[in-house]
């Protein structure tokens, strides 16, 4: 989880710099590896259940079934925002993908807080 926290941390400076081409560019990027360590995350905490997700759409699917993520449909969609990323050499395109990160970020955040409600659960 040290990992994905610090890929929020960086998502959420990236955000936060005076928008260009290159840190439009460049918080897309870390949009994608922070997507990347989230579903992983989720398909840990999965594992741990006792349920298995092969894949990011089952892992939302499977967080949503024991609880952990509300059903938000926005999870989905930055799924499909996730897959239009090696897409981002069309500028409108980027421009949009670039528009969704602040709602990916919040995303993020809470799925964050969540897991650490959690983990304080167990102890």
């Amino acid at each position: 989880m040290h990992l994905f926290r610090r890929a929020v941390d960086r998502l959420a400076n990236a955000l936060a710099q005076p928008k260009n081409e290159f840190l439009r560019d460049s918080a897309i990027q870390r949009f994608e590896f922070t997507f990347e360590l989230a579903w992983k995350v989720l398909k840990e905490y999965l594992e741990l259940q006792g349920l298995e997700a092969r894949s990011p759409k089952a892992a939302i699917r499977g967080a949503f079934q024991v609880g952990l993520l509300p059903e938000d449909p926005g999870w989905l969609e930055m799924l499909e925002l996730r897959n239009l990323t090696s897409h981002t050499y069309d500028e409108a395109l980027a421009e949009r993908i670039y528009g969704e990160l602040p709602n990916a970020l919040e995303r993020f955040r809470q799925l964050l807080q969540r897991l650490e409600e959690v983990e304080g659960e167990d102890t």
